[in-house]
């Protein structure tokens, strides 16, 4: 965006920048595809979580949005929800400006304090012909708290080095997902478990046709 704000001019300060977040990790990789994935544990119990997560506006970045500000970003959690962006309207000294927007992604499954899986093209990728599934499970934690994972895979044709772009994205999300922890109280920092790669988001035991699942 800006956007997940990975523009082609801030790829490389993204991946040097001095003070940047926690990392997750590029767990796989190929010419056509990559997956991010990252694991966190708050302190809210799982509805709370919930809730913040569906309301970006409340803990996304505004340097990663394209009109500027994340008070403009706006989630619905229903089958066809976008996962939207208002771009205001610039009035000029000669004549009213008119607004714009953004569709950042589409919601494919929201199961409350449980999964969300969204379907779009973060950022720059919004301009190449590729798709991308974010899937982040939300599952109770020892001492009331929630652990969330998140995954996000990207798939088609890249005119980016994917070692490149696969690294920024991972960067840029991994970004967001430390601002939700911090409003929601870190229990845990940022991390990848062996456990995550063999589960991922979604997924259930003896139903393979699930994975990767989740969001």
């Amino acid at each position: 965006m800006n956007s997940i704000a990975l523009r082609v001019g801030i790829i490389a300060g993204v991946l040097i920048m001095p003070g940047a977040p926690a990392r997750g990790e590029v767990a796989e990789s190929s010419p056509t595809h990559f997956v991010t994935r990252a694991t966190v544990t708050v302190k809210a119990v799982p509805k709370a979580a919930w809730l913040a997560l569906t309301d970006p506006a409340g803990w996304w970045d505004d340097e990663h949005t394209w009109s500027g500000s994340a008070a403009n970003l706006s989630l619905v959690p229903q089958g066809g929800g976008c996962f939207c962006e208002r771009i205001p309207e610039k009035d000029g000294a000669a004549d009213v400006g008119l607004a714009g927007s953004a569709q950042h992604m589409t919601v494919v499954m929201a199961e409350p304090m449980k999964v969300l899986r969204m379907r779009g093209a973060l950022g720059p990728l919004q301009s190449e012909p590729v798709d991308g599934v974010l899937s982040i499970t939300l599952q109770p934690a020892n001492g009331g708290g929630t652990k969330l994972v998140w995954e996000y895979a990207v798939g088609g044709h890249l005119r980016y080095p994917v070692a490149t772009i696969s690294n920024a994205v991972d960067a840029v999300m991994s970004q967001q997902i430390d601002r939700l922890a911090d409003k929601l109280g870190r229990e845990a920092p940022l991390e990848n478990s062996p456990a995550d790669k063999e589960n991922p988001p979604g997924a259930r035991k003896g139903d393979k046709d699930t994975q990767p699942g989740g969001l």
